[in-house]
Formats: C-alpha cells, sequence, structure tokens
C-alpha cells in the first residue's frame, strides 16, 4: 500500500513540475528534453526503439528549443537533456542541474534562401560575411527568435559581424519565436534568407524553391551534448534509467546507430563521443 501511495505522489510531482512531460508510473520509461531538431529528423524515431529493444526502456521525448528545454530540464521536467548549445550545457552542469556533459555527435547549419538571392551571399563559405552582405541589402531574414540553439548560434555571428539586427526587427529582420520547421515555412513563404541545421532541412519536406546558399564555414558547426539531469537537483530524475539511456547513446551500438541513420540516402547525425 505504502509503495502504490509512493508512486502516486511521484507521478503527481512529475506531472506538476510542468505541462510538457508525461506522467511515468516506474522506472522503466524517462523523459528526454530535446530539440525540434532532432525530433523533426526523425533521429528519435530510429534511435528509440533500439534502445527500448537492448534496455525495456520507453523515451519520451518533450522536442522544444534550446533554451525551453534547458529551462525544462531545470525545473525537474525531465530525466535527461539533449541539446546543442555547448555554453549553456556546461552552464546547466556548473550550476548543478546536470551531472556531466558529454559531446555526442554534430552536423552543421546552413544559411537557405530563394534562388534570386538579393543580398548576393550564393556559394558562400563565410557566414559572417554572408550576414553583413543581407544587413547591407536590407534582404528579408527569418529568426527563430527563441532562445534555441540555432538561435544562439544565429545570434552569436550576428555579433561576430558587428550588426545589431533587432534595430531592425520587424522590418528586414522578422523574428518568428517558433521552432525549425515553422521558420523556414515562414521564411520560404516571405521569401527569407534562413539559418537552419542540416538534418532539419534535409528532412524538411516543403523546400519550395529554397536552395542552400552559404555552407562550408567552420563557424557553422553544430555540436550536440547530452546530460543526465542531477539526482541532488532533482529527487524526482530515474538516474539509473537515464544514465542507460545516456551510455547507450555513447557506446560503441548507440554511436553506430547515429552514423548510420538516413535520410533520402543522406547522413544526418555525425557520432564524435569520446570513447568509453
Amino acid at each position: 500500500m505504502k509503495s502504490s501511495i509512493l508512486v502516486l505522489i511521484t507521478s503527481l510531482l512529475v506531472g506538476g513540475a510542468g505541462l510538457t512531460a508525461p506522467a511515468r508510473a516506474d522506472d522503466a520509461s524517462i523523459v528526454v528534453q530535446s530539440t525540434t531538431s532532432t525530433q523533426n529528423s526523425g533521429l528519435y524515431g530510429y534511435l528509440l526503439p533500439l534502445f527500448k529493444a537492448d534496455t525495456g526502456i520507453t523515451v519520451h521525448v518533450v522536442a522544444v528549443g534550446t533554451g525551453q528545454a534547458i529551462n525544462n530540464a531545470r525545473n525537474c521536467d525531465g530525466d535527461v537533456l539533449l541539446v546543442h548549445a555547448k555554453s549553456a550545457e556546461q552552464d546547466f552542469v556548473s550550476n548543478g542541474y546536470g551531472v556531466a556533459r558529454f559531446d555526442l555527435m554534430y552536423n552543421d547549419f546552413v544559411i537557405v534562401g530563394p534562388p534570386a538571392d538579393p543580398a548576393g551571399i550564393g556559394g558562400g563559405h563565410n557566414a559572417v560575411e554572408a550576414l553583413k552582405k543581407i544587413a547591407g541589402a536590407k534582404a528579408l531574414f527569418a529568426s527563430r527568435g527563441d532562445n534555441s540553439g540555432t538561435h544562439k548560434k544565429e545570434l552569436a555571428l550576428w555579433k561576430e559581424s558587428g550588426i545589431d539586427p533587432t534595430a531592425a526587427s520587424g522590418q528586414w529582420y522578422r523574428e518568428t519565436g517558433s521552432g525549425m520547421g515553422a521558420t523556414l515555412n515562414a521564411g520560404i513563404g516571405m521569401s527569407a534568407y534562413v539559418l537552419t541545421d542540416r538534418a532539419t532541412w534535409i528532412s524538411f519536406a516543403n523546400k519550395g524553391f529554397f536552395v542552400i546558399l552559404v555552407e562550408g564555414d567552420k563557424a557553422l558547426f553544430n555540436q550536440y551534448g547530452v546530460i543526465l539531469v542531477n539526482p541532488e537537483k532533482c529527487p524526482t530524475v530515474r538516474a539509473a534509467a537515464g544514465q542507460r539511456f545516456v551510455d547507450w547513446l555513447l557506446s560503441a551500438p548507440g554511436q553506430r546507430a547515429i552514423g548510420e541513420y538516413r535520410r533520402g540516402g543522406k547522413q544526418l547525425f555525425f557520432p564524435n563521443a569520446a570513447p568509453r
């Protein structure tokens, strides 16, 4: 009887921590706070059945922008954090909310836009110079504006360019406050340039006439990390099951599975966890 009551109280606590995470009855399931890019790419649909077959553990993914995912995890609304904003992830761990951060996989960002290319950035390999040209031409640029990992990368590039695009907010600089797919749809609808991760772009079904215009810049590197939420900060964390998921992702089978995932014959993510 006492154990049933404890399970009920734990479920209520998890449900009360936020509206995004499903209630769980036991350690056979975990919640992963993650990004729209990994979810929309189809990666989880491929990986999670493999993990469940190995461990019996079900993974529920909450896909939001990286900033929101980190906030959710900080509020104890999840067991594992898998996002792509390394400095913010390191802060999450240094502030005691995460046990340890591990490099997991990477891809890159690209700038897409209309073939007409009013700013003349096509074929370039320097993202900062491309942004300078976009601002100089006052060509439309659609930003996620949602504190996601992609948005953080975009802001870092603008900062390096010496330009504050928010001064032109609502003019040539349009902030959607939405996820990557919705921002791409908005950008395509208004013929605006968009910074996107390559995995989402490859998976995106509504490309229309848009093409990749800038790619191959080292500054567009996109690293993903994985962190177990600290059970000392969040007593409701399923630490054992969460750690099994982290360990599996970093293991040879997990890394191999990440590298084998394809869409349209193209590899979307490149595993780069340190040997364990």
